[in-house]
């Protein structure tokens, strides 16, 4: 399998849910900017969409959209219970989640990160994402993770975007449960040879 990705990109979800599965798969860089993979590959001609992530499976079939991806990884290693079983209420409530970040959290950035959009715009997203945000720390002061007691694909999910706060100038301080989680996901060695990989790592 290969995984098209961009250093920090929401591919960095399913880099991390990759290594925390054990699931091997060729990395291969995507510049945003030019639509070229690191090679000169016109990545349109992988996913049309121009976007990460995108896995290409051994068949050749290509699958795109992050919480599809990370579920697929989940379930090729059943035993090390990244997901629920598919069809069980927890299956449900794990892509409940992944919507939630999926919608109300990496969506709201978008305007965040484009220099067209008015100050007094971005004003207002920012508001927005930081409601988001407090009612996730909310859950987060009640347990470790965002599926209860143990780590899951929707963690991956949220830590990366999580994790594009500051670029945008939001301040995660004021929700002490949600720093620490941060810092609680990022001491995952998965998540930190995901970071090196990347080259994230400071």
């Amino acid at each position: 399998m290969k995984l098209y990705y961009s250093p920090g990109a929401c591919s960095l979800s399913p880099h991390i849910v990759a290594i925390e599965a054990g699931v091997l798969m060729e990395l291969v860089r995507v510049d945003l900017g030019t639509g070229q993979t690191e090679s000169g590959e016109d990545y349109r001609k992988i996913n049309p969409d121009g976007y990460v992530p995108a896995l290409v499976l051994a068949d050749g079939d290509v699958l795109t959209e992050g919480p599809a991806i990370v579920q697929y990884l989940a379930d090729q290693a059943v035993d090390k219970e990244l997901a629920p079983v598919y069809g069980s209420r927890a299956r449900y409530r794990l892509m409940q989640w992944l919507n939630f970040i999926s919608t109300e959290l990496h969506k709201t950035y978008s305007p965040l990160f484009d220099p067209r959009v008015p100050p007094d715009c971005k004003a207002q997203f920012t508001e927005r994402l930081a409601e988001r945000f407090a009612h996730v720390a909310a859950v987060l002061e009640t347990q470790p993770y965002l599926m209860g007691e143990r780590f899951s694909v929707a963690d991956a999910y949220l830590f990366t975007v999580s994790s594009w706060a500051p670029h945008v100038g939001l301040d995660l301080s004021p929700w002490p449960a949600l720093t620490a989680y941060q810092g609680r996901v990022a001491a995952r060695p998965a998540v930190r040879q995901a970071l090196a990989e990347e080259g994230l790592l400071k």
